[in-house]
Protein backbone atom coordinates (compact mmCIF):
# COMPACT_ATOMS: atom_id res chain seq x y z
CA UNK A 1 0.00 0.00 0.00
CA UNK A 2 1.38 3.43 -0.95
CA UNK A 3 1.74 6.21 1.61
CA UNK A 4 -1.17 8.02 -0.06
CA UNK A 5 -3.40 4.96 0.26
CA UNK A 6 -2.33 4.56 3.89
CA UNK A 7 -3.37 8.16 4.53
CA UNK A 8 -6.83 7.44 3.12
CA UNK A 9 -7.24 4.46 5.45
CA UNK A 10 -6.40 6.36 8.68
CA UNK A 11 -9.12 6.68 11.34
CA UNK A 12 -10.85 10.00 12.04
CA UNK A 13 -9.57 10.13 15.62
CA UNK A 14 -7.19 12.46 17.42
CA UNK A 15 -3.66 11.14 17.57
CA UNK A 16 -0.06 11.29 16.41
CA UNK A 17 1.29 10.24 13.01
CA UNK A 18 4.87 9.25 12.20
CA UNK A 19 6.07 9.53 8.61
CA UNK A 20 8.91 7.12 7.79
CA UNK A 21 11.26 6.72 4.85
CA UNK A 22 12.24 3.52 3.04
CA UNK A 23 14.79 2.75 5.77
CA UNK A 24 12.01 2.85 8.42
CA UNK A 25 13.51 6.05 9.89
CA UNK A 26 11.03 8.53 11.35
CA UNK A 27 11.38 11.74 9.33
CA UNK A 28 8.37 13.67 10.65
CA UNK A 29 6.06 13.50 13.67
CA UNK A 30 2.79 15.42 13.83
CA UNK A 31 -0.38 15.61 15.90
CA UNK A 32 -3.94 15.95 14.69
CA UNK A 33 -7.51 16.35 15.90
CA UNK A 34 -8.51 14.17 12.96
CA UNK A 35 -5.72 11.88 11.72
CA UNK A 36 -7.32 11.05 8.37
CA UNK A 37 -8.09 14.64 7.43
CA UNK A 38 -4.71 16.02 8.54
CA UNK A 39 -2.49 13.41 6.90
CA UNK A 40 -4.50 13.43 3.65
CA UNK A 41 -3.84 17.18 3.37
CA UNK A 42 -0.18 16.39 2.60
CA UNK A 43 -1.22 14.57 -0.58
CA UNK A 44 -3.46 17.27 -2.10
CA UNK A 45 -2.52 18.23 -5.68
CA UNK A 46 -1.90 21.93 -4.93
CA UNK A 47 0.55 21.38 -2.08
CA UNK A 48 3.51 23.72 -1.75
CA UNK A 49 7.11 22.91 -2.62
CA UNK A 50 8.29 22.07 0.88
CA UNK A 51 5.35 19.69 1.47
CA UNK A 52 6.08 18.02 -1.85
CA UNK A 53 9.71 17.53 -0.81
CA UNK A 54 8.55 15.80 2.39
CA UNK A 55 5.95 13.64 0.64
CA UNK A 56 8.54 12.45 -1.89
CA UNK A 57 10.52 10.88 0.97
CA UNK A 58 7.58 9.13 2.72
CA UNK A 59 7.52 5.36 2.34
CA UNK A 60 4.94 4.51 5.00
CA UNK A 61 3.00 6.07 7.86
CA UNK A 62 2.47 4.82 11.41
CA UNK A 63 0.03 6.34 13.85
CA UNK A 64 -1.07 6.23 17.49
CA UNK A 65 -4.65 7.08 18.49
CA UNK A 66 -5.07 9.24 21.61
CA UNK A 67 -8.08 10.18 23.69
CA UNK A 68 -7.98 13.86 22.72
CA UNK A 69 -5.82 16.54 21.12
CA UNK A 70 -4.08 17.39 24.40
CA UNK A 71 -2.86 13.81 24.80
CA UNK A 72 -1.68 13.98 21.18
CA UNK A 73 0.31 17.15 21.95
CA UNK A 74 2.09 15.51 24.90
CA UNK A 75 2.80 12.33 22.92
CA UNK A 76 4.06 14.31 19.90
CA UNK A 77 6.57 16.13 22.10
CA UNK A 78 7.83 12.86 23.61
CA UNK A 79 8.20 11.21 20.19
CA UNK A 80 10.11 14.21 18.77
CA UNK A 81 12.58 13.90 21.66
CA UNK A 82 12.85 10.14 21.12
CA UNK A 83 13.29 10.04 17.33
CA UNK A 84 14.84 13.44 16.55
CA UNK A 85 13.04 13.60 13.16
CA UNK A 86 14.81 15.47 10.38
CA UNK A 87 11.78 17.55 9.37
CA UNK A 88 10.57 18.55 12.83
CA UNK A 89 11.80 21.66 14.56
CA UNK A 90 14.80 20.95 16.76
CA UNK A 91 16.21 23.57 19.06
CA UNK A 92 19.46 24.92 17.67
CA UNK A 93 20.96 28.12 19.00
CA UNK A 94 21.49 30.09 15.80
CA UNK A 95 23.92 32.56 17.31
CA UNK A 96 25.54 30.35 19.94
CA UNK A 97 25.42 33.27 22.34
CA UNK A 98 27.36 32.71 25.58
CA UNK A 99 25.61 32.29 28.92
CA UNK A 100 26.58 32.48 32.57
CA UNK A 101 26.32 29.15 34.36
CA UNK A 102 25.94 28.63 38.11
CA UNK A 103 26.60 24.96 38.75
CA UNK A 104 24.37 22.69 40.80
CA UNK A 105 26.96 21.81 43.49
CA UNK A 106 27.29 22.15 47.25
CA UNK A 107 29.63 25.10 46.59
CA UNK A 108 28.58 26.31 43.12
CA UNK A 109 30.94 27.74 40.53
CA UNK A 110 30.10 30.65 38.21
CA UNK A 111 31.56 30.76 34.71
CA UNK A 112 30.90 31.42 31.02
CA UNK A 113 29.54 28.66 28.76
CA UNK A 114 27.90 28.14 25.37
CA UNK A 115 26.22 24.82 26.19
CA UNK A 116 23.08 24.16 28.20
CA UNK A 117 23.25 20.71 29.79
CA UNK A 118 20.46 18.82 31.61
CA UNK A 119 22.40 19.00 34.92
CA UNK A 120 20.03 21.17 37.01
CA UNK A 121 22.47 24.06 36.90
CA UNK A 122 21.19 27.64 36.55
CA UNK A 123 21.81 29.46 33.26
CA UNK A 124 21.55 33.21 32.66
CA UNK A 125 21.51 35.04 29.36
CA UNK A 126 22.10 34.63 26.52
CA UNK A 127 24.37 37.65 26.06
CA UNK A 128 24.50 38.85 22.40
CA UNK A 129 27.23 41.32 23.35
CA UNK A 130 30.33 39.53 24.62
CA UNK A 131 31.51 42.69 26.43
CA UNK A 132 28.36 42.64 28.56
CA UNK A 133 29.01 39.06 29.72
CA UNK A 134 32.69 39.75 30.42
CA UNK A 135 31.69 42.75 32.56
CA UNK A 136 29.28 40.61 34.56
CA UNK A 137 31.91 37.93 35.11
CA UNK A 138 34.43 40.59 36.13
CA UNK A 139 31.92 42.09 38.58
CA UNK A 140 31.31 38.67 40.14
CA UNK A 141 35.01 37.91 40.49
CA UNK A 142 35.84 41.40 41.79
CA UNK A 143 33.16 41.60 44.44
CA UNK A 144 32.30 38.06 45.52
CA UNK A 145 34.39 35.29 47.11
CA UNK A 146 33.67 32.18 45.06
CA UNK A 147 35.94 29.29 44.19
CA UNK A 148 37.65 29.46 40.80
CA UNK A 149 38.91 25.87 40.74
CA UNK A 150 37.37 23.62 38.08
CA UNK A 151 35.55 20.36 38.67
CA UNK A 152 34.22 18.91 41.93
CA UNK A 153 35.46 20.49 45.15
CA UNK A 154 38.41 18.58 46.70
CA UNK A 155 39.25 18.78 50.38
CA UNK A 156 42.67 20.37 51.00
CA UNK A 157 44.97 20.78 53.97
CA UNK A 158 45.83 24.37 53.09
CA UNK A 159 43.84 26.97 51.11
CA UNK A 160 45.11 28.21 47.74
CA UNK A 161 46.34 31.69 46.78
CA UNK A 162 42.82 32.97 46.02
CA UNK A 163 41.87 32.57 49.68
CA UNK A 164 44.90 34.54 50.84
CA UNK A 165 44.17 37.44 48.45
CA UNK A 166 40.53 37.49 49.60
CA UNK A 167 39.05 36.21 46.32
CA UNK A 168 37.62 32.95 47.74
CA UNK A 169 36.06 31.86 51.06
CA UNK A 170 38.13 28.66 50.95
CA UNK A 171 35.38 25.99 51.17
CA UNK A 172 37.98 23.31 50.37
CA UNK A 173 39.48 23.93 53.84
CA UNK A 174 36.68 25.73 55.72
CA UNK A 175 33.38 23.99 54.84
CA UNK A 176 31.62 25.91 57.63
CA UNK A 177 31.61 28.96 55.31
CA UNK A 178 28.73 27.33 53.41
CA UNK A 179 26.00 29.73 54.59
CA UNK A 180 28.04 32.81 53.65
CA UNK A 181 28.97 31.20 50.33
CA UNK A 182 25.34 30.41 49.42
CA UNK A 183 24.27 33.91 50.46
CA UNK A 184 26.68 35.30 47.87
CA UNK A 185 25.38 32.84 45.24
CA UNK A 186 21.80 33.93 46.01
CA UNK A 187 22.78 37.59 45.56
CA UNK A 188 24.50 36.79 42.22
CA UNK A 189 21.38 34.96 41.00
CA UNK A 190 19.26 37.95 41.96
CA UNK A 191 21.68 40.26 40.15
CA UNK A 192 21.66 38.15 36.97
CA UNK A 193 17.86 37.95 37.08
CA UNK A 194 17.59 41.71 36.71
CA UNK A 195 17.70 42.92 40.33
CA UNK A 196 21.07 44.52 39.70
CA UNK A 197 21.23 47.25 42.37
CA UNK A 198 22.75 45.10 45.14
CA UNK A 199 25.67 44.10 42.94
CA UNK A 200 26.31 47.70 41.89
CA UNK A 201 26.12 48.95 45.47
CA UNK A 202 28.59 46.27 46.57
CA UNK A 203 30.98 47.25 43.75
CA UNK A 204 30.64 50.95 44.54
CA UNK A 205 31.40 50.34 48.24
CA UNK A 206 34.51 48.31 47.34
CA UNK A 207 35.66 51.10 45.03
CA UNK A 208 35.29 53.65 47.85
CA UNK A 209 37.14 51.34 50.24
CA UNK A 210 40.05 50.93 47.78
CA UNK A 211 40.26 54.70 47.36
CA UNK A 212 40.17 55.29 51.12
CA UNK A 213 42.97 52.77 51.62
CA UNK A 214 45.02 54.40 48.80
CA UNK A 215 44.69 51.44 46.40
CA UNK A 216 44.03 53.84 43.55
CA UNK A 217 44.70 51.43 40.68
CA UNK A 218 42.13 48.99 42.03
CA UNK A 219 39.67 51.83 42.64
CA UNK A 220 40.05 53.02 39.03
CA UNK A 221 39.44 49.51 37.68
CA UNK A 222 36.24 49.24 39.72
CA UNK A 223 35.16 52.71 38.62
CA UNK A 224 35.57 51.80 34.94
CA UNK A 225 33.73 48.52 35.49
CA UNK A 226 30.93 50.40 37.24
CA UNK A 227 30.63 52.82 34.31
CA UNK A 228 30.53 49.94 31.83
CA UNK A 229 27.83 48.07 33.75
CA UNK A 230 25.72 51.19 34.18
CA UNK A 231 26.01 51.82 30.42
CA UNK A 232 24.90 48.27 29.64
CA UNK A 233 21.93 48.60 31.97
CA UNK A 234 20.88 51.89 30.42
CA UNK A 235 20.84 50.16 27.01
CA UNK A 236 18.45 47.60 28.44
CA UNK A 237 15.83 50.24 29.11
CA UNK A 238 12.79 48.36 27.82
CA UNK A 239 10.88 49.15 31.00
CA UNK A 240 7.26 49.16 32.10
CA UNK A 241 7.56 49.51 35.91
CA UNK A 242 6.25 45.97 36.29
CA UNK A 243 7.68 43.26 38.50
CA UNK A 244 6.28 40.50 36.30
CA UNK A 245 8.35 38.23 34.09
CA UNK A 246 7.44 38.20 30.41
CA UNK A 247 8.78 36.52 27.28
CA UNK A 248 8.13 37.46 23.67
CA UNK A 249 8.45 34.77 20.97
CA UNK A 250 8.37 35.48 17.23
CA UNK A 251 8.86 33.11 14.31
CA UNK A 252 9.73 33.83 10.68
CA UNK A 253 9.87 31.30 7.84
CA UNK A 254 11.26 31.33 4.33
CA UNK A 255 10.51 28.02 2.67
CA UNK A 256 11.67 25.30 5.06
CA UNK A 257 13.97 27.64 6.99
CA UNK A 258 12.64 29.07 10.21
CA UNK A 259 14.14 31.29 12.90
CA UNK A 260 12.60 31.95 16.31
CA UNK A 261 13.57 34.99 18.39
CA UNK A 262 12.97 35.10 22.15
CA UNK A 263 13.12 38.31 24.19
CA UNK A 264 13.06 38.04 27.99
CA UNK A 265 11.90 40.80 30.31
CA UNK A 266 12.38 40.45 34.06
CA UNK A 267 11.43 43.15 36.56
CA UNK A 268 10.82 45.61 33.75
CA UNK A 269 14.23 45.13 32.09
CA UNK A 270 15.16 43.40 28.89
CA UNK A 271 17.72 40.88 30.17
CA UNK A 272 18.10 38.43 27.29
CA UNK A 273 17.69 37.86 23.57
CA UNK A 274 18.20 34.61 21.72
CA UNK A 275 17.77 33.20 18.23
CA UNK A 276 17.00 29.58 17.43
CA UNK A 277 17.15 28.03 13.98
CA UNK A 278 15.53 25.02 12.38
CA UNK A 279 14.34 23.49 9.13
CA UNK A 280 10.81 22.20 9.26
CA UNK A 281 7.95 21.12 7.01
CA UNK A 282 5.21 22.53 9.25
CA UNK A 283 3.59 25.94 9.09
CA UNK A 284 4.58 28.82 11.35
CA UNK A 285 1.77 28.28 13.84
CA UNK A 286 2.37 24.58 14.49
CA UNK A 287 6.16 25.05 14.51
CA UNK A 288 5.94 27.86 17.08
CA UNK A 289 3.71 25.71 19.31
CA UNK A 290 6.17 22.80 19.12
CA UNK A 291 9.13 25.14 19.74
CA UNK A 292 7.60 26.62 22.89
CA UNK A 293 6.95 23.21 24.39
CA UNK A 294 10.57 22.20 23.78
CA UNK A 295 11.97 25.54 24.94
CA UNK A 296 10.16 25.54 28.27
CA UNK A 297 10.34 21.78 28.90
CA UNK A 298 12.33 22.10 32.14
CA UNK A 299 9.78 24.49 33.66
CA UNK A 300 12.53 26.62 35.22
CA UNK A 301 12.53 29.49 32.75
CA UNK A 302 8.77 29.89 32.38
CA UNK A 303 7.63 33.52 32.66
CA UNK A 304 4.29 34.56 34.09
CA UNK A 305 3.29 36.01 30.70
CA UNK A 306 4.15 34.89 27.17
CA UNK A 307 3.37 36.92 24.04
CA UNK A 308 3.60 35.27 20.62
CA UNK A 309 3.69 36.41 17.00
CA UNK A 310 1.16 33.86 15.67
CA UNK A 311 -2.24 32.73 16.92
CA UNK A 312 -1.30 29.36 18.38
CA UNK A 313 -3.79 27.20 20.28
CA UNK A 314 -3.44 29.07 23.58
CA UNK A 315 -5.90 26.84 25.42
CA UNK A 316 -3.93 23.72 24.50
CA UNK A 317 -0.48 25.05 25.39
CA UNK A 318 -1.74 26.73 28.59
CA UNK A 319 -3.10 23.37 29.71
CA UNK A 320 0.27 21.77 28.91
CA UNK A 321 2.18 24.30 31.03
CA UNK A 322 -0.28 23.94 33.89
CA UNK A 323 -0.56 20.14 33.96
CA UNK A 324 2.91 19.04 32.84
CA UNK A 325 5.05 21.84 34.28
CA UNK A 326 2.71 22.90 37.11
CA UNK A 327 2.97 26.54 36.09
CA UNK A 328 -0.08 28.62 35.08
CA UNK A 329 0.87 31.17 32.44
CA UNK A 330 -0.93 33.86 30.47
CA UNK A 331 -0.42 33.63 26.68
CA UNK A 332 -1.30 36.59 24.48
CA UNK A 333 -1.29 37.61 20.83
CA UNK A 334 -1.08 41.43 20.96
CA UNK A 335 -1.93 43.56 17.93
CA UNK A 336 -1.20 46.95 19.48
CA UNK A 337 0.21 48.56 22.60
CA UNK A 338 3.47 48.04 24.48
CA UNK A 339 3.44 44.25 24.19
CA UNK A 340 3.01 44.47 20.42
CA UNK A 341 5.93 46.90 20.17
CA UNK A 342 8.30 44.60 22.07
CA UNK A 343 7.06 41.59 20.11
CA UNK A 344 7.76 43.54 16.93
CA UNK A 345 11.43 43.83 18.01
CA UNK A 346 11.57 40.04 18.29
CA UNK A 347 9.99 39.70 14.84
CA UNK A 348 12.64 41.96 13.28
CA UNK A 349 15.41 39.85 14.86
CA UNK A 350 13.85 36.64 13.48
CA UNK A 351 13.38 38.18 10.02
CA UNK A 352 16.97 39.35 9.77
CA UNK A 353 18.29 35.96 10.83
CA UNK A 354 16.24 33.88 8.40
CA UNK A 355 17.13 36.26 5.56
CA UNK A 356 20.85 35.87 6.35
CA UNK A 357 20.41 32.10 6.25
CA UNK A 358 18.76 32.31 2.85
CA UNK A 359 21.67 34.36 1.53
CA UNK A 360 24.09 31.60 2.55
CA UNK A 361 22.41 29.02 0.30
CA UNK A 362 24.16 28.15 -2.97
CA UNK A 363 21.52 28.26 -5.72
CA UNK A 364 23.83 28.04 -8.75
CA UNK A 365 22.50 24.65 -9.99
CA UNK A 366 18.90 25.88 -9.63
CA UNK A 367 19.67 29.02 -11.66
CA UNK A 368 21.33 26.97 -14.40
CA UNK A 369 18.23 24.80 -14.60
CA UNK A 370 16.01 27.89 -14.66
CA UNK A 371 17.93 29.18 -17.69
CA UNK A 372 17.21 25.95 -19.56
CA UNK A 373 13.55 25.67 -18.54
CA UNK A 374 12.66 29.27 -19.41
CA UNK A 375 14.82 29.45 -22.54
CA UNK A 376 16.88 32.39 -21.26
CA UNK A 377 19.98 33.73 -22.97
CA UNK A 378 21.93 33.82 -19.70
CA UNK A 379 21.76 32.54 -16.15
CA UNK A 380 19.28 34.74 -14.17
CA UNK A 381 21.72 36.02 -11.55
CA UNK A 382 19.59 39.13 -10.97
CA UNK A 383 15.83 38.46 -10.58
CA UNK A 384 13.25 41.09 -9.71
CA UNK A 385 9.74 40.23 -8.50
CA UNK A 386 6.51 42.23 -8.26
CA UNK A 387 3.34 41.77 -6.23
CA UNK A 388 0.31 43.96 -5.48
CA UNK A 389 -1.47 44.16 -2.11
CA UNK A 390 -4.53 46.17 -1.09
CA UNK A 391 -7.45 46.13 1.31
CA UNK A 392 -10.74 46.66 -0.54
CA UNK A 393 -9.03 49.18 -2.79
CA UNK A 394 -7.35 51.07 0.08
CA UNK A 395 -3.63 51.16 0.83
CA UNK A 396 -2.70 49.68 -2.56
CA UNK A 397 1.02 48.89 -2.52
CA UNK A 398 3.31 47.27 -5.08
CA UNK A 399 6.33 45.46 -3.75
CA UNK A 400 9.55 45.05 -5.68
CA UNK A 401 12.02 42.52 -4.30
CA UNK A 402 15.43 41.62 -5.69
CA UNK A 403 17.17 38.23 -5.64
CA UNK A 404 20.85 37.96 -6.55
CA UNK A 405 22.42 34.54 -7.02
CA UNK A 406 19.12 33.03 -5.95
CA UNK A 407 19.04 34.79 -2.57
CA UNK A 408 17.31 37.96 -1.28
CA UNK A 409 19.12 41.27 -1.63
CA UNK A 410 17.07 43.11 0.99
CA UNK A 411 18.86 46.44 0.58
CA UNK A 412 17.50 46.61 -2.98
CA UNK A 413 13.84 46.09 -2.04
CA UNK A 414 11.44 48.91 -2.93
CA UNK A 415 7.78 49.75 -2.35
CA UNK A 416 5.46 51.79 -4.54
CA UNK A 417 2.36 53.43 -3.09
CA UNK A 418 0.02 53.26 -6.07
CA UNK A 419 -1.34 56.72 -6.92
CA UNK A 420 -3.33 56.21 -10.12
CA UNK A 421 -6.40 54.26 -8.97
CA UNK A 422 -8.53 56.81 -7.06
CA UNK A 423 -9.91 54.07 -4.81
CA UNK A 424 -10.55 51.55 -7.60
CA UNK A 425 -9.39 47.93 -7.43
CA UNK A 426 -7.28 47.28 -10.50
CA UNK A 427 -4.27 44.98 -10.16
CA UNK A 428 -3.39 45.37 -13.84
CA UNK A 429 -3.20 49.17 -13.66
CA UNK A 430 -1.27 48.89 -10.37
CA UNK A 431 1.25 46.61 -12.09
CA UNK A 432 1.61 49.04 -15.00
CA UNK A 433 2.35 51.93 -12.65
CA UNK A 434 4.88 49.98 -10.56
CA UNK A 435 6.78 48.59 -13.59
CA UNK A 436 6.84 52.02 -15.27
CA UNK A 437 8.17 53.78 -12.18
CA UNK A 438 10.81 51.11 -11.48
CA UNK A 439 12.34 50.76 -14.93
CA UNK A 440 12.04 54.38 -16.03
CA UNK A 441 14.28 55.18 -13.10
CA UNK A 442 16.77 52.39 -13.89
CA UNK A 443 17.04 53.60 -17.48
CA UNK A 444 17.34 57.29 -16.54
CA UNK A 445 20.03 56.60 -13.94
CA UNK A 446 21.81 53.95 -16.00
CA UNK A 447 21.45 51.34 -13.24
CA UNK A 448 21.74 47.55 -13.50
CA UNK A 449 18.79 45.83 -15.21
CA UNK A 450 17.49 42.40 -14.15
CA UNK A 451 18.06 39.15 -16.03
CA UNK A 452 14.48 38.06 -15.28
CA UNK A 453 11.27 39.65 -13.98
CA UNK A 454 8.83 37.46 -12.02
CA UNK A 455 5.21 38.59 -11.68
CA UNK A 456 3.00 37.19 -8.93
CA UNK A 457 -0.07 36.42 -11.03
CA UNK A 458 -1.39 35.09 -14.31
CA UNK A 459 -1.60 36.23 -17.94
CA UNK A 460 -3.27 39.57 -17.16
CA UNK A 461 -0.58 40.76 -14.78
CA UNK A 462 2.21 39.44 -17.03
CA UNK A 463 0.83 41.23 -20.11
CA UNK A 464 0.42 44.47 -18.11
CA UNK A 465 4.12 44.33 -17.15
CA UNK A 466 5.31 43.46 -20.68
CA UNK A 467 3.18 46.27 -22.15
CA UNK A 468 4.97 48.91 -20.08
CA UNK A 469 8.43 47.41 -20.67
CA UNK A 470 7.82 47.73 -24.41
CA UNK A 471 6.88 51.40 -23.97
CA UNK A 472 10.11 52.03 -22.03
CA UNK A 473 12.14 50.10 -24.62
CA UNK A 474 13.07 47.15 -22.42
CA UNK A 475 11.12 44.44 -24.21
CA UNK A 476 14.26 42.25 -24.26
CA UNK A 477 14.01 41.56 -20.48
CA UNK A 478 12.36 38.13 -19.97
CA UNK A 479 9.14 38.14 -17.95
CA UNK A 480 7.38 35.16 -16.40
CA UNK A 481 4.37 34.87 -14.10
CA UNK A 482 3.81 32.41 -11.28
CA UNK A 483 0.14 31.58 -10.74
CA UNK A 484 -0.52 30.28 -7.24
CA UNK A 485 -2.92 27.59 -8.41
CA UNK A 486 -0.76 24.55 -9.18
CA UNK A 487 2.31 26.88 -9.14
CA UNK A 488 2.06 27.27 -12.93
CA UNK A 489 4.66 29.30 -14.82
CA UNK A 490 2.89 31.74 -17.16
CA UNK A 491 4.60 33.13 -20.28
CA UNK A 492 3.77 36.35 -22.14
CA UNK A 493 3.91 34.63 -25.55
CA UNK A 494 2.10 31.64 -27.09
CA UNK A 495 3.91 29.06 -24.93
CA UNK A 496 1.52 27.00 -22.77
CA UNK A 497 1.70 27.27 -18.98
CA UNK A 498 4.45 25.14 -17.49
CA UNK A 499 3.74 22.93 -14.46
CA UNK A 500 6.89 21.59 -12.81
CA UNK A 501 7.38 19.02 -10.08
CA UNK A 502 6.98 20.85 -6.77
CA UNK A 503 10.44 19.69 -5.67
CA UNK A 504 12.14 21.14 -8.79
CA UNK A 505 15.06 23.32 -7.68
CA UNK A 506 14.34 26.08 -10.23
CA UNK A 507 10.70 26.25 -9.23
CA UNK A 508 11.64 26.43 -5.56
CA UNK A 509 13.74 29.56 -6.20
CA UNK A 510 10.88 31.17 -8.13
CA UNK A 511 8.44 30.28 -5.36
CA UNK A 512 10.84 31.85 -2.85
CA UNK A 513 10.87 35.05 -4.94
CA UNK A 514 7.06 35.06 -5.19
CA UNK A 515 6.55 34.36 -1.48
CA UNK A 516 9.00 37.09 -0.51
CA UNK A 517 7.17 39.48 -2.87
CA UNK A 518 3.88 38.65 -1.23
CA UNK A 519 5.27 38.97 2.31
CA UNK A 520 6.89 42.32 1.55
CA UNK A 521 3.77 43.75 -0.12
CA UNK A 522 1.47 42.55 2.64
CA UNK A 523 3.70 43.86 5.43
CA UNK A 524 3.82 47.28 3.72
CA UNK A 525 0.04 47.26 3.43
CA UNK A 526 -0.30 46.41 7.11
CA UNK A 527 2.13 49.16 8.09
CA UNK A 528 0.08 51.72 6.17
CA UNK A 529 -3.02 50.62 8.05
CA UNK A 530 -1.02 50.74 11.30
CA UNK A 531 0.17 54.26 10.49
CA UNK A 532 -3.39 55.43 9.93
CA UNK A 533 -4.37 53.85 13.25
CA UNK A 534 -1.47 55.70 14.91
CA UNK A 535 -2.77 59.02 13.60
CA UNK A 536 -6.18 58.18 15.06
CA UNK A 537 -4.59 57.21 18.39
CA UNK A 538 -2.55 60.42 18.61
CA UNK A 539 -5.54 62.57 17.68
CA UNK A 540 -7.57 60.98 20.49
CA UNK A 541 -5.18 62.61 23.01
CA UNK A 542 -6.14 65.99 24.41
CA UNK A 543 -4.07 68.72 22.77
CA UNK A 544 -3.19 66.71 19.63
CA UNK A 545 -5.02 67.48 16.41
CA UNK A 546 -4.33 66.67 12.77
CA UNK A 547 -1.51 69.22 12.45
CA UNK A 548 0.34 68.05 15.56
CA UNK A 549 -0.16 64.34 14.85
CA UNK A 550 1.23 64.86 11.35
CA UNK A 551 4.24 66.75 12.71
CA UNK A 552 4.92 64.07 15.34
CA UNK A 553 4.79 61.29 12.74
CA UNK A 554 7.02 63.25 10.33
CA UNK A 555 9.64 63.60 13.09
CA UNK A 556 9.33 60.15 14.70
CA UNK A 557 7.77 57.93 12.02
CA UNK A 558 6.27 55.34 14.39
CA UNK A 559 4.99 54.72 17.91
CA UNK A 560 8.20 52.81 18.69
CA UNK A 561 10.34 55.86 17.85
CA UNK A 562 8.09 58.14 19.92
CA UNK A 563 8.57 55.89 22.94
CA UNK A 564 12.34 56.04 22.59
CA UNK A 565 12.09 59.68 23.71
CA UNK A 566 11.20 61.04 27.12
CA UNK A 567 8.53 63.73 27.37
CA UNK A 568 11.02 66.62 27.38
CA UNK A 569 12.82 65.45 24.21
CA UNK A 570 9.51 64.69 22.51
CA UNK A 571 8.27 68.19 23.30
CA UNK A 572 11.49 69.76 22.03
CA UNK A 573 11.83 67.72 18.81
CA UNK A 574 8.17 68.00 17.81
CA UNK A 575 7.62 71.58 19.01
CA UNK A 576 4.72 70.71 21.29
CA UNK A 577 3.95 71.75 24.91
CA UNK A 578 5.52 69.61 27.62
CA UNK A 579 2.14 68.70 29.17
CA UNK A 580 0.95 67.43 25.77
CA UNK A 581 4.12 65.35 25.37
CA UNK A 582 3.57 63.87 28.82
CA UNK A 583 -0.01 62.93 27.90
CA UNK A 584 1.23 61.28 24.69
CA UNK A 585 3.83 59.17 26.51
CA UNK A 586 1.27 58.20 29.14
CA UNK A 587 -1.33 57.19 26.54
CA UNK A 588 1.11 55.14 24.46
CA UNK A 589 2.37 53.19 27.46
CA UNK A 590 -1.07 52.20 28.72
Amino acid sequence: MSAKDQARSLPENPGVYMMKNIDDTVIYVGKAKNLKRRVNSYFLPNRDAKTSALVAKIDHIDYIITGNEYEALVLENNLIKKYNPHYNILLKDGKSYPLIKITNEEFPRVYKTRRILPDNSSYYGPFPKGKQLEDYIELIRSTYHLRLCSGPLKKREKPCLYYHIHKCLGPCVFPDCKNDYLDEIAEIKEFLSGNDQKGLIRLRNLMMKDAKELRFEEAVKKRELLKSLESVMSEQAVQDNSGESRDYAAIEMRGTLCSVAIMQIRNGNLIGKALYRAESMGDETEILLSFLIQYYCDGESLPSELYVSHEIDTELISRYFKEELHMPIYIGFPKEGKHYRILRMAEVNAQEDVEKRMCAINNSPALERMKELLGLDRVPIHIEGFDIAHLAGKYTVASLIVFKNGNPSVKDYRRFNIKSLDGKIDDFESMREAVTRRYTRLVNENLELPDLILIDGGKGQVHAAVEMLEVIGLDDIPVVGLAERNEELVFPDERPNLVLDKADSALRVLIAVRDECHRFATSANQRMRSKEATFALLESIEGVGKVRSKRIMEVCGSVEKILELDSQNLAKKCSIPLDVAERIIHKLTL
